[in-house]
């Protein structure tokens, strides 16, 4: 078992290995843990990236790929973890954990659903969902769905993550999509 400071010095050694390889492949380092023999990288694409279709770019199935195989050859040489250990490099998905005040200064002007460790004193509730107004070193800063604006500072903060929300598209505007998509895919075909 490793303690609290070798977990801490595992994790400092780890980011040192995986931090060049990820810039490398034009990612972001989004978050980095190691918990019960797993060593979690999650990755994203960097703030403010758009896809092909205007709306923020994901890390797609390939660089994930690509990046295991980068991580996994680095940590052979270098053995940066002591004893067993399992590799998962992923994305943060739609709904992504914040756990950390970059999270939540990436992810200023969307929705986010916090649970709070103790009731807020204003209103007494324990979940607060709204739009992430602002975010710095110390507390965030929620618009809830009163109009309200709620400062949360992070040590009273249980649990957080975004909330995606699902738009819903007409007829008209899904028949164009994939009218879109199928001249798209015609074109990478030729």
């Amino acid at each position: 078992m490793v303690s609290s400071a070798g977990e801490s010095a595992v994790i400092t050694r780890i980011s040192e290995l995986v931090t060049p390889i990820v810039s490398d492949l034009s990612l972001d380092l989004y978050d980095l843990e190691f918990v019960s023999g797993v060593v979690r990288v999650v990755v994203d694409t960097k703030p403010g990236m758009l896809g092909e279709n205007g709306q923020p770019a994901g890390v797609d199935l390939e660089k994930i790929g690509l990046l295991t195989r980068l991580i996994s050859k680095e940590f052979d040489h270098s053995e940066p973890v002591p004893g067993r250990y399992t590799l998962e490099v992923t994305s943060p998905g739609l709904e992504r954990n914040l756990r950390l005040p970059r999270h939540y200064i990436r992810e200023v002007n969307k929705v986010i659903n916090v649970r709070l460790t103790a009731p807020l004193e204003t209103g007494g509730e324990r979940r607060v969902q709204g739009v992430l107004v602002s975010a710095d070193d110390r507390e965030i800063t929620l618009r809830n769905s009163s109009d309200v604006e709620i400062k949360i500072n992070y040590a009273t903060i249980d649990r957080a993550r975004t909330v995606f929300e699902w738009k819903t598209t007409s007829k008209e505007e899904a028949r164009h999509s994939k009218k879109k998509f199928a001249t798209t895919t015609e074109a990478k075909a030729s």
